[in-house]
């Protein structure tokens, strides 16, 4: 960290009697270091005990400052390397929320989420296709059950470098997102997602206990970090007639 910075940083500071919380607070001044170019392109930040020392204030007010920048594509982090800068460019536009979930009906409704398969794969051409890559895959497929009834299948694809130890990690209790954004080497930064109307053949038909060749919305995302690159790739295949799938946007602040 050059000595330019830490004045930089020194003249700044958070109000703590201020209603406004926090990390929201040194969110606003890291940004303010970004923009101003005191945290230059492509460099590293001050480290996570600089910060503290700083600011004089926990370890979890600082990284909940630096993943929301994480999340808005402004820095990267790089296992054993540190936080870097990966943008400049303010953030504007919609963040789209999106879910599945189970049609009601007025009764009371069990959800499981179920893991039939992990490990490393040799996916088909077309998931190659999508990640842009020749490097080893994983491969998680769950099922979602909804009153002990396949709703629909959730399988996801995931570049083997970016996620460490990802063997050891419990997919039935986790999102691939959150997962992602907390343990991957390359956060995300944007999705991109293709809704279309498919046929279920083979294992996917068993699984869903549909009668092969039967349509089911096929719900596409596929993944991509701050520097433009795919990490991974995940689809939904499921009965319409036991879900429906639900989009919010809301403004990004």
């Amino acid at each position: 960290m050059m000595q330019s910075e830490t004045h930089a940083l020194q003249s700044k500071t958070v109000d703590r009697f201020n209603q406004e919380k926090l990390y929201i607070q040194l969110t606003r001044i890291f940004l303010d270091e970004i923009a101003s170019g005191r945290w230059n392109l492509n460099e590293r930040i001050p480290s996570e005990e600089v910060l503290c020392k700083t600011f004089i204030v926990s370890k979890i007010t600082v990284r909940q400052a630096i993943n929301n920048l994480v999340t808005d594509g402004y820095l990267m982090k790089i296992q054993g390397k540190g936080t870097y800068v990966t943008s400049v460019l303010p953030v504007i536009g919609l963040a789209m929320k999106t879910r599945l979930t189970a049609e009601m009906f007025g009764e009371e409704v069990k959800f499981e989420k179920e893991v039939l398969y992990t490990g490393l794969t040799e996916p088909t051409q077309d998931i190659r296709a999508y990640l842009r890559t020749e490097e080893r895959l994983y491969h998680v497929l769950c099922r979602r059950m909804v009153s002990e009834k396949p709703a629909y299948l959730d399988e996801s694809f995931i570049i083997y470098s970016i996620l460490p130890d990802i063997e050891h990690i419990d997919f039935s209790k986790n999102s691939l997102y959150s997962i992602l954004q907390e343990k991957g080497i390359k956060k995300i930064f944007k999705v991109i997602q293709t809704i279309e109307v498919s046929q279920v053949w083979g294992e996917s038909a068993r699984h869903l206990e549909l009668d092969e060749g039967v349509h089911a919305l096929a719900v596409h995302r596929l993944l991509i970090s701050p520097d433009n690159t795919p990490v991974g790739y995940t689809r939904f295949l499921g009965r319409s007639d036991r879900y429906k799938f639900q989009t919010e946007f809301e403004r990004i602040r």
